[in-house]
């Protein structure tokens, strides 16, 4: 899995900052790190625009 989709989904509250590490598999202490990490920075969301042509 992405770590960046994981720590975006903390970051949104969608899970505990103790699932985003064992998601991740690392210790709590060093996903503060990670967190911060300007590498980690959101994933931008795209969004799919349909034609009214079909």
């Amino acid at each position: 899995m992405d770590k960046r989709k994981v720590i975006a989904a903390y970051r949104r509250g969608f899970i505990s900052i103790q699932e985003c590490a064992q998601i991740l598999g690392i210790e709590s202490a060093q996903i503060k790190g990670l967190v911060n990490d300007p590498q980690y920075a959101e994933v931008p969301i795209v969004i799919k625009k349909h034609s009214a042509n079909g």
